[in-house]
């Protein structure tokens, strides 16, 4: 069903929960899952991603329930359902969730799982290639036509593992979370320097949460073989990559107050708070945890956006209203997020009356007093439908974006949450 929000002026103030970390949540999911026995996680917000990993560790063989927030997951332990190599491959469908594939794809070859990875939308065309290459020398037979579907079968085995940082840190996850399930150790050895190292520091914290553990060399990763994880009861940290959103709009318009976010959080994306009180906000965080955000005299900054992909649009909005020139470098990874983020992101600022160049890594921001509102592609990319209501708050007219529906891959009640912020956001069904 095609879909337009149209998003008036205006501002939001109060306090707003964040969502939980679909980061985190994917990763506990996983490790969950591998465990034997029981572990409850909460909470957990229903989006396509997680609907996605949901899909993954049932397919595992996983039992999962879902009661309001809180997920309780009994896992596989040493259980393999289906590892004889003349059984049919079990279907995931990882919907369009990137880090569902990348992480699934490794650990069904350990536990033995011949598995069709399927997908949705971009994801079908999205960088897999490396598991083509990377996983037949470690005795998993993989067929691809380039993309998805993607077929394995056979056991993952112990070994040396050598990967580049730059592709995506995906991947990296998705071998340490595999390689501990082996017969013996492994090591991945990076060839090229990490990217969004952050989101591997993620990984390697919730493994040990679930009684697995990994060595840090100066190079890589040791990985110990023969470990299994341990059920437990999890709590899943405020999304950092959510919290940008409204970190841009209490810069931008009126105070504004975080709930549920850990400030000794290891998400690369708490950066956010320090990028913002760049541009000119004022930032404060209580003794309970909670962080305020006001409106501050905004100035353009640079950038690097290397370690926090996930922020340049929400961050971008923000730059187009501050005085002068804002660059924002080292983010062409953003060309294969869910649409070419680099390029979604200058076309939304221009559609909402800012001034942009795009250039192949980069973005260059000049400031303006005021958007001027109209029509936004949304690019069917949840990141940029957010980005472009958020930037709709300080136009001098309404701004219509399409395919809102998109939020609903990470953040489905958005938009519920924005207008009870005192937002003005209404969703038009086109049939």
């Amino acid at each position: 069903m095609n879909q337009l929000c149209q998003c008036s002026p205006g501002k939001l103030t109060g306090t707003v929960n964040i969502p939980p970390s679909k980061s985190a949540a994917h990763r506990a999911m996983l490790c969950a899952a591998l465990a034997e026995g029981r572990s409850v996680l909460s909470p957990i917000e229903l989006s396509n991603d997680m609907k996605a990993t949901l899909n993954a560790v049932t397919a595992l063989g996983a039992k999962v329930n879902l009661t309001g927030d809180t997920l309780t997951i009994d896992g596989i332990g040493g259980t393999i359902t289906n590892n004889a190599a003349d059984n049919p491959p079990l279907d995931v469908n990882c919907i369009e969730s990137g880090s569902t594939l990348r992480f699934i794809i490794p650990v069904a070859c350990a536990a033995g799982i011949n598995g069709r990875f399927l997908g949705e939308g971009t994801l079908v065309s999205r960088p897999i290639g490396l598991y083509a290459d990377l996983l037949p020398q470690a005795g998993v037979q993989c067929e691809t036509s380039g993309g998805l579907p993607f077929t394995c079968r056979g056991r993952l085995r112990a070994g040396e593992y050598d990967m580049p940082g730059d592709i995506s840190s995906q991947f990296i996850t998705g071998m340490l979370l595999a390689l501990p399930l082996c017969e013996g150790d492994s090591r991945i050895t990076l060839t090229t320097p990490l990217q969004s190292a952050a989101y591997v520091d993620m990984t390697v914290c919730c493994m040990k949460d679930f009684g697995v553990t990994v060595e840090r060399t100066p190079d890589g990763w040791f990985i110990p073989g023969h470990q299994r994880y341990t059920a437990r009861d999890y709590t899943v940290e405020g999304d950092w990559s959510h919290a940008g959103f409204f970190l841009a709009a209490g810069a931008l318009g009126s105070e504004l107050t975080l709930r549920g976010l850990r400030m000794d959080s290891v998400q690369g994306d708490r950066a956010a708070v320090e990028l913002f009180r760049n541009f000119g906000a004022d930032i404060s965080v209580a003794h309970n945890g909670d962080l305020t955000v006001r409106p501050g005299q905004l100035r353009g900054q640079h950038i690097d956006a290397g370690q926090i992909p996930d922020l340049v649009p929400c961050l971008a909005v923000c730059a187009a209203l501050c005085e002068g020139v804002t660059v924002i470098d080292h983010a062409e990874r953003l060309r294969i997020k869910e649409s070419d983020r680099l390029t979604s992101t200058a076309a939304m600022i221009r559609s909402l009356g800012g001034t942009v160049q795009e250039r192949p890594d980069a973005l260059i921001i000049t400031g303006v007093r005021q958007f001027t509102g109209g029509t936004v592609d949304g690019f069917r990319d949840h990141r940029i439908v957010m980005s472009a209501a958020i930037g709709a708050l300080n136009a001098s007219d309404s701004v219509t974006v399409t395919t809102p529906d998109s939020v609903n891959k990470s953040f489905p009640s958005f938009f519920d949450v924005y207008n009870q912020l005192g937002g003005n956001a209404h969703v038009i069904h086109l049939g």
